[in-house]
């Protein structure tokens, strides 16, 4: 939220290439410009031709790198996006009123582009932020031209060098993430302080695709850290940068860029890439893949998964996102019940008793969309189950009428937001609401998680945190289950998405949690390691002596 006391807004001057601009760059400017907390005061154009090779140097290049041109073409043709992050706009009407300045290199050389007279040009404007979406490598005096330094973003482990497709990579190598990050340009290529940092789990069949996730993604972290500095000063927000920066950053993978993509090493990519494809398809053909329930009945929270009975849904369903209800001496585990015939799944429950004999799952709650991740939670002596319903562009909340079998639908908490897997809790008189949320079109669901606070249960005022996304990392974002209270501490479950989707899960221990501050720290992991036919697991609850986790079992289908 701004506060009166912040009146005047931060200058921001662009660094680009052209006024024809990838999307995710130009709705990055328009945001800015939209903005209660920045204005864009200068625009700084590369004037330098692009090509500076000889017409022969230029065919030499080519065919070196034909084979690395030729898949790109292919990759962006083949798996098209409905929102792709590079498609051009121009961005000439939105910015031709702002004060303009033309650069011509002086000598070719990267670190010489901009003259004295060009630096003292730029500092006359009183920039707050220079911000690099353009230019290539930048050193020397102008790194200084703006009072909080010129920001940059680094997309994947190749951005840095110039030519090179960012997030490339990441799919080459067979890495399981790709890393993003906001940083403060400094003398030292890669040195200079990071201001934001996110990892997404690397799309392994698709370059393109996994760019577009990541580009559209750190669309946001500009401005969310633009805002932060004007809401509290410059001195307080490099406190933070500080704190944040304590520690050594060690990178000891090699360094790729365009020249490592040579012919011969894009040949055996291709090889490796699409022989990784075909395993991946005849897996698909050869097993059926299907989320299943286990459960154990022990005393209280039971964490030996070997021993944990199964509940197999029938052919064609299956069941996820377990969360159990004890009510007497009886269970009630409310899950996922999925239809793959419909394409869709609805709220259902499974009741379970004390020596684990459980009946077929009833349906309770079902839509005409998708509804998935049936959160409960107990309030004045009722209940109330908030399911995800990012198909309706909704955070929904249904009130129990006669428990377990009918629910009413009350209100929706949020409208207009596409939004998974919700948590709430109550905690030192606030209800606090944890979900995941998709800011941008085009980014994905599984790496940043949002914070909210009020007074009321049923509200449509929540607050956002000043923190958002308190997490912004697909290992441990996505909620994993109830949070949860184990001998005084609070735990939360999350997904670790970055081999597979709802590969495993993290149990993150909350460390603060109040309307200014959120911090929470890594405790322990779940992995699907006890069962070779168990290839994901992804939601942990408990109530009384009964756990129950899912897991995506594989079976063969010859």
């Amino acid at each position: 939220m701004l506060t009166k006391n912040h009146i005047n807004k931060l200058k921001v001057g662009l660094l680009i290439d052209s006024y024809n601009l990838p999307s995710w760059e130009y709705f990055l400017i328009n945001k800015i410009i939209q903005s209660n907390f920045a204005i864009i005061d200068l625009v700084i154009i590369n004037k330098n031709d692009r090509e500076t090779k000889t017409f022969k140097e230029q065919i030499l290049f080519r065919c070196k790198y034909l084979f690395f041109n030729l898949y790109n073409l292919f990759d962006q043709f083949l798996f098209k996006t409905e929102n792709n992050a590079f498609e051009i706009k121009d961005a000439t009407s939105m910015l031709e009123t702002i004060n303009t300045i033309g650069i011509k290199s002086l000598s070719g050389s990267a670190s010489d582009f901009f003259s004295n007279q060009d630096i003292n040009q730029i500092k006359s404007h009183n920039l707050d932020v220079l911000v690099r979406l353009g230019f290539g490598i930048l050193k020397g005096d102008i790194l200084d031209s703006a009072r909080y330094g010129i920001w940059s973003y680094h997309h994947g482990d190749s951005s840095v060098n110039r030519g090179a497709p960012s997030c490339f990579w990441e799919v080459f190598e067979n890495i399981d993430i790709t890393g993003t990050t906001l940083q403060i340009l400094s003398s030292e290529l890669d040195g200079g302080r990071v201001l934001y940092k996110s990892f997404s789990a690397t799309n392994k069949t698709s370059v393109h695709r996994n760019r577009n996730n990541s580009y559209w993604k750190s669309l946001s972290f500009l401005p969310r850290k633009l805002e932060e500095l004007y809401l509290i000063g410059g001195k307080a927000f490099f406190e933070r940068i500080e704190e944040q920066n304590m520690f050594p950053i060690f990178y000891s993978n090699k360094l790729n860029s365009v020249k490592n993509a040579t012919n011969w090493t894009m040949i055996k990519f291709l090889v490796v890439h699409f022989f990784r494809i075909l395993v991946r398809k005849l897996k698909c053909f050869f097993y059926n893949d299907q989320w299943s329930l286990l459960f154990s009945m022990g005393e209280g929270l039971s964490t030996s998964f070997s021993k944990f009975k199964i509940i197999k849904p029938p052919s064609g369903s299956f069941f996820a996102d377990p969360f159990v209800i004890k009510e007497k001496d009886k269970y009630f585990i409310f899950i996922e019940d999925y239809d793959k015939k419909l394409d869709k799944g609805n709220i259902s429950f499974i009741e379970i008793n004390k020596n684990g004999d459980y009946g077929k799952p009833i349906k309770i709650i079902d839509q005409k969309y998708h509804l998935s991740y049936p959160f409960i939670v107990n309030h004045k002596g009722s209940y109330y189950l908030i399911p995800e319903s990012r198909a309706n562009n909704t955070i929904e909340v249904y009130k129990c009428i006669d428990f377990p079998n009918k629910w009413k639908f009350l209100t929706n908490l949020m409208e207009d937001i596409e939004a998974v897997d919700t948590n709430i809790i109550y905690h030192e008189n606030k209800w606090w609401l944890f979900t995941n949320i998709v800011e941008n079109k085009g980014a994905s669901s599984l790496d940043e998680l949002f914070l909210f606070f009020s007074d009321d249960l049923i509200s449509k005022k929540w607050i956002p945190h000043p923190q958002n996304p308190i997490v912004s990392d697909v290992r441990r974002s996505r909620s994993a289950g109830k949070i949860f209270n184990y001998k005084g501490m609070l735990l939360r479950p999350s997904q670790d998405s970055s081999k597979r989707y709802g590969y495993g899960m993290k149990i993150n221990q909350i460390k603060i949690l109040n309307e200014s501050d959120y911090k929470e720290i890594e405790v322990d992991g779940i992995y699907p390691n006890w069962s070779k036919n168990i290839i994901a697991t992804h939601t942990i609850n408990s109530a009384g002596d009964l756990t129950v986790i899912d897991g995506n079992i594989r079976n063969r289908v010859f």
